[in-house]
């Protein structure tokens, strides 16, 4: 075992999983597959045993499931965990609870294990291994403040108001937008039912996320707040008080409908390394409302909503970056903050309380 390398542990049924798995991870110089699990109980051991720095772990296993086994490993020997889920609604609904109980993230495989659909999640695999195990104690130090063992106190409004934040100016916003990454759907449980039922303009959401997954985390969200939550649908015409998400593998923007403003959901512009992608909506929002859009940007990976960004400071709009601390992965604030462009840096607990006082 070199020390040196960022050690992981292969947890998954498949065989032919496992060996999949592995090499694409050991095909990146910085990391070692210090072991593998054939299912829950055999991988709880040899997180005991081992202490790896990031587990891959399957969701559908005999003896002991991916959700079982990771409730353990959140109470044991809290490790970033990534889950491996199956494209369907099932899968997307059973990782959902997996993000609950504490997996910083997922990968999707296909349900044909067709080598090429694997082979296709290889760079995202390594990607998310380096960043979770460059940030592992925070990672881990967030986790443990997010799910707070579980209390299921995610709908509590929060009545602190930190007086150290700054306060945004009370302007005649018409739009939220939001664009948010890793560590996105646990996130957005503790601001999306906190926003405030009097909220009478739109928001829209980014989260990257593949197919189904986003009607999942819309219906998710609705459950839990007063606003109405859906995922976004072609050519709908959009009503304030409404919140909508991106449907995962589809860009959303918005267009002038006569006095109206529409949605439009299509595979366009191709060539973009998200879709959906902050970045078109946040331009596509600069064109329809201009300086009346309030524009906030959580955790996640990369740069994705700077571009965007930049055009709506330009004709005058406002911005909330998420703060260091609070982020799991501080990429896409850090590009706002760095380039001078929030208005306000605020902890994840305060975002909403500022949307709310704003808007």
């Amino acid at each position: 075992m070199d020390n040196n390398k960022i050690k992981v542990l292969v947890v998954d049924d498949s065989a032919f999983m496992r060996k999949s798995l592995s090499i694409m991870l050991e095909s990146d110089p910085a990391i070692e597959v210090i072991a593998t699990a054939i299912d829950g109980l055999d991988g709880l051991n040899k997180v005991k045993n081992l202490k790896p720095d990031i587990i891959t772990l399957d969701i559908e296993m005999p003896r002991m499931d991916g959700l079982t086994a990771l409730k353990h490993i959140m109470k044991q020997s809290p490790t970033p965990v990534i889950m491996v889920s199956s494209l369907t609604t099932e899968g997307a609904d059973e990782t959902l609870k997996a993000l609950d109980l504490g997996a910083v993230d997922f990968i999707p495989k296909a349900s044909s294990f067709v080598s090429v659909a694997i082979a296709s999640i290889k760079e995202d695999l390594i990607r998310k291994v380096k960043a979770f195990a460059k940030n592992k104690k925070r990672v881990v130090t967030r986790l443990n403040t997010f799910h707070n063992r579980n209390t299921g106190n995610n709908t509590i409004k929060s009545t602190h108001v930190n007086n150290n934040i700054k306060a945004l100016p009370k302007g005649n916003y018409r739009a939220v937008v939001l664009g948010i990454s890793t560590g996105g759907p646990i996130s957005l449980q503790k601001v999306v039912p906190v926003l405030s039922s009097k909220l009478n303009v739109p928001t829209f959401i980014v989260q990257h996320m593949p197919p189904k997954f986003t009607a999942s985390l819309a219906q998710r969200l609705n459950n839990m707040s007063s606003l109405h939550v859906k995922e976004a649908e072609n050519n709908e015409i959009v009503k304030n008080g409404v919140v909508y998400i991106a449907p995962g593998g589809m860009h959303m923007t918005l267009r002038k409908n006569g006095m109206n403003v529409s949605i439009s959901v299509s595979e366009m512009p191709n060539g973009t390394l998200h879709r959906p992608s902050v970045d078109v909506l946040f331009e596509s929002a600069e064109k329809v409302y201009g300086k009346n859009v309030l524009s906030v940007i959580m955790t996640g990976m990369g740069r994705d909503g700077l571009e965007g960004v930049k055009k709506l400071k330009a004709v005058g709009a406002h911005c909330i970056a998420q703060e260091e601390s609070s982020c799991v992965v501080y990429g896409m604030p850090k590009a706002i903050v760095e380039n001078g462009l929030a208005d306000t840096i605020a902890p994840l607990e305060e975002i909403p309380n500022i949307i709310n006082k704003a808007v």
